[in-house]
């Protein structure tokens, strides 16, 4: 796909500079030189709503983060990230649970009030390429670290190591990786239609692409066929790649892909479903211009959304 890469959170050409990530005394020098994106349960500094607010290494609010971690180079400049969870605001300490979205800012008493945490899927259009991905990465590091603390072979604390790539146990010497759980997401369309379904509890008319986890030993392909037969009973032939997102909400790479109906009967699976629906491309539009009596657009910069206006630009090569 042409347009692969234009997708928010997409590859911003990021030198994430694996090569420095073994030198701890060179990774200090450029840490007490560098910048620090301080990360509060889940949620990014943000200033004036638009752009990163990076910190120099000894500002006041990283006093009781977690150790940094080193998210690459952005030119010549050294960024990391920090954890700051730790700290509790007097109001609006309601933490970002995972998977749930949270519009209110948290601004630190050390900052002027232009600077505040934010959460990043309702901030993620405001950022520049580069930006978005830095802070996808960010979030998606100290995240696995604060859940990730203990060895999974015995069980021991495990420490970070290689500038926050690695969790190491010093126990049993046992090796740790940040996780990244692939999810197939699938525009699926059967001639002039694609195929839309929402879950229980979502907001009321909001209906995206299919998704679900690929499970082990499962190719791509072999995924999407499986989660549209399961979630909705219709069956998928040919299956092709169209582009990728990193999505750190948790921890999952999201793997859009276009999958060709064989058929179109509906059973839903309401285990998995509360509903789906064929709707034509004109339907669409209307539903992306947001003037579809009963269904609400895809999230704006979610691969659902750039999937659905692409295939409706005619832009899927």
């Amino acid at each position: 796909m042409r347009h692969a890469e234009t997708v928010v959170f997409g590859g911003s050409g990021l030198d994430r500079a694996g090569r420095l990530r073994g030198d701890a005394e060179g990774l200090a020098a450029m840490f007490s030189a560098g910048r620090v994106l301080p990360v509060w349960r889940g949620k990014p500094l943000i200033a004036d709503g638009a752009r990163l607010a990076w910190l120099p290494a000894g500002h006041p609010v990283l006093a009781e983060a977690e150790e940094p971690v080193f998210l690459g180079l952005d030119g010549d400049a050294p960024c990391f990230a920090a954890d700051v969870s730790d700290w509790a605001p007097e109001a609006g300490a309601e933490a970002v649970a995972a998977g749930f979205f949270d519009a209110g800012f948290q601004t630190h008493p050390a900052l002027p009030a232009t600077i505040a945490f934010g959460e990043l899927r309702g901030l993620m259009l405001q950022l520049d390429p580069r930006e978005a991905e830095l802070a996808a990465t960010a979030k998606a590091l100290v995240q696995w670290h604060r859940s990730h603390r203990f060895c999974s072979a015995c069980g021991a604390p495990s420490e970070p190591a290689e500038g926050g790539w690695q969790r190491r146990c010093p126990v049993c010497a046992a090796q740790h990786f940040p996780r990244t759980d692939p999810v197939v997401i699938m525009l699926v369309t059967h001639g002039n239609r694609a195929l839309v379904g929402r879950s229980a509890g979502w907001p009321e008319g909001f209906y995206s692409c299919l998704a679900g986890f690929v499970e082990p030993g499962e190719t791509i392909e072999a995924a999407v066929r499986r989660e549209v037969d399961e979630e909705t009973g219709v069956k998928i032939g040919e299956v092709r790649y169209l582009a990728s997102q990193p999505w750190p909400f948790p921890a999952s790479l999201m793997v859009g892909c276009h999958g060709a109906a064989l058929t179109d009967a509906i059973t839903l699976d309401p285990a998995e479903l509360e509903d789906a629906l064929w709707l034509t491309r004109e339907e669409m539009v209307s539903v992306m211009a947001g003037h579809h009596p009963r269904v609400k657009p895809a999230r704006k910069g979610a691969i659902a959304h750039f999937l659905i206006a692409n295939w409706l630009a005619d832009r899927l090569d």
